[in-house]
């Protein structure tokens, strides 16, 4: 029971972090993803890809954990991506 307790405490700590970052490393698979292919199709083939492969998840984790903690006590490694290009044809209504 107390280990059960000690994962359950570990976890909320790890998921309510209070330290607001820019997520870059998401942001920029974001970005990428977003300008990959003007086919709205593809753009989505690949978003799903990326989410049964865990790579945004992944990003969001490691932004987390090391990059905005980094950046917090110093430079980010991972640079600006800029802003969010939009979706080839603006169909986010």
């Amino acid at each position: 029971m107390k280990k059960v307790l000690l994962a359950s405490l570990l976890a909320l700590g790890v998921s309510t972090t209070s330290c607001l970052g820019p997520d870059n490393t998401y942001h920029s698979i974001k970005n990428w993803n977003a300008e990959l292919s003007e086919q709205d199709w593809v753009n989505e083939i690949v978003f799903l890809g990326l989410n049964i492969i865990p790579v945004y998840g992944i990003a969001q984790f490691l932004d987390i954990l090391i990059f905005n903690t980094i950046g917090y006590w110093g430079d980010n490694p991972i640079s600006d991506p800029g802003p969010f290009p939009g979706f080839p044809k603006g169909d986010t209504k």
